[in-house]
């Protein structure tokens, strides 16, 4: 069994130039079509819910850091699918590309439901300790709770693209999302046009079309002819694949958790600045993540192809893999990131027409992009990482470099006398942080140049 059995690309052979942005590309399509979902979210309410509309972009806007951290955590789990599965097919072994397989969809599934139950449980404690204000409160806690309904969903859809992913297919993911993404549109209009619905409208919206999407993956992956194909009756855990799966994806899991539970601390610091501030945070957020997800895409896409790489034992590939992923990624930013801050006042328009919210927004913009200079090399290196199966380190120095420094930042610099900006400083000080300490992880572990010594002792031997 090679690569050249799957229908996705062919990661072991062939330009990396070319290779790499068309599997990166559908994969950042699929994360920009996931924040489209809150995307629609907040436009919809926004202007279409009269004189309650920047209260309820705040209800929708304040829940991004829970969902971020709920979701997040998970979405690290399935990248460890990923790459087990990848590296098993990289080493053609295909019993264990189908252990896997069926492995991780019940995890989804398990992980899910108790998931949602938890969060359910916990969900106006959390929004307590966020210190909503008191107006947006009631309609955060609708919002919250009718989203976790779909949190199995959710999860899913991110195991079963995980695994078509990990073959190099990114675009059948990306149609199952799009499809999920138009319904979720049709809905949002349908509950708060026609059914006079408000927050609770966009969030059951929400809830149905991750349902769809989910369901499309599903009935692919039955169908499929591939190895990587799902048969009901041969789903149970594999202890070997759980073990696999859950030490790369739960450090994995932890470190995007990370990212969200800081973000988490700082949301509560601006929600003490007033509904305005909040909703131009909410709605500033909705086109970072656009750029985010272009970022994220080609680090998920290194740890891909260096998972598959490190199978098929191609060491020098993997280092190559590195190299050009650094180099597109770096050029897709400065493109990305000028044409939204060329028409950024307009973007941020779509979402909210109050002069004082855009303005906002547009100054949030700003200094996140500086940050994000600092994210297209944390991302890369961590991919990188990743797909040798290093992922505790990582994530550790990402507790310390993101979580640590802006809870610190915020409990002891945070005060009453603090605007919007110094708040959002926050960033680029402990992204810059963290790039430091996973360059310097990468120099000292050098995993290319450790497991090509060991290649070749193992040949000379």
């Amino acid at each position: 069994m090679t690569q050249a059995h799957t229908k996705g690309i062919d990661m072991l052979h062939g330009s990396l130039w070319t290779q790499l942005p068309l599997f990166a590309l559908p994969l950042a399509a699929t994360g920009i079509l996931q924040q489209l979902f809150n995307a629609a979210d907040v436009a919809v309410v926004g202007n279409c819910t009269g004189a309650h509309g920047t209260v309820a972009v705040a209800a929708v806007g304040a829940n991004s850091p829970i969902i971020g951290l709920i979701v997040g955590f998970f979405l690290g789990i399935s990248l460890g699918a990923n790459v087990v599965i990848a590296y098993a097919l990289g080493r053609g072994r295909a019993e264990a590309v189908e252990k896997a397989v069926h492995t991780a969809i019940l995890v989804a599934l398990v992980a899910g439901f108790a998931g949602m139950g938890l969060a359910e449980l916990a969900a106006p404690k959390i929004l307590e300790l966020m210190e909503i204000p008191e107006e947006v409160f009631p309609y955060a806690l609708i919002y919250l709770r009718i989203y976790l309904l779909g949190l199995p969903a959710i999860l899913l859809y991110n195991f079963a693209a995980a695994i078509f992913r990990s073959t190099g297919d990114s675009r059948t993911p990306l149609y199952a999302l799009f499809v999920a993404c138009v319904l979720n549109v049709l809905l949002n209009l349908f509950f708060v046009l026609v059914m006079d619905m408000q927050e609770d409208g966009v969030a059951l919206a929400t809830v149905l079309a991750n349902m769809a999407g989910a369901f499309l993956l599903l009935y692919r992956l039955s169908r499929t002819g591939e190895l990587i194909r799902v048969r009901w009756r041969h789903l149970r855990i594999d202890r070997g694949s759980l073990r696999q799966i859950l030490k790369i994806g739960v450090p994995a899991g932890a470190q995007g958790a990370v990212f969200s539970a800081a973000n988490v601390v700082i949301q509560a610091a601006i929600n003490t600045l007033g509904t305005s501030v909040i909703a131009a945070s909410s709605v500033a957020l909705n086109l970072e993540l656009f750029l985010f997800f272009i970022i994220n895409a080609f680090g998920q896409s290194c740890t891909t192809f260096v998972g598959q790489n490190f199978g098929a034992r191609q060491i020098g590939r993997c280092r190559r893999i590195l190299l050009v992923c650094l180099g597109e990624t770096g050029l897709v930013f400065v493109a990305a990131a000028g044409l939204i801050l060329l028409w950024g006042h307009n973007l941020l328009a779509l979402f909210n027409d109050n002069a004082e919210v855009v303005e906002l927004g547009y100054l949030r913009l700003e200094i996140i992009f500086v940050a994000y200079i600092f994210t297209v090399l944390y991302e890369i290196m961590c991919g990188y990482l990743r797909g040798f199966r290093i992922s505790f380190l990582p994530a550790l120095l990402t507790i310390i470099g993101v979580c640590v420094t802006r809870i610190v930042y915020v409990l002891f610099l945070f005060d009453e006398t603090s605007t919007f900006a110094s708040v959002l400083m926050v960033y680029p000080v402990s992204l810059a942080a963290t790039s430091v300490l996973i360059f310097a992880l990468l120099v000292l572990y050098r995993p290319g140049h450790r497991y090509a010594h060991r290649e070749h002792r193992h040949h000379a031997a």
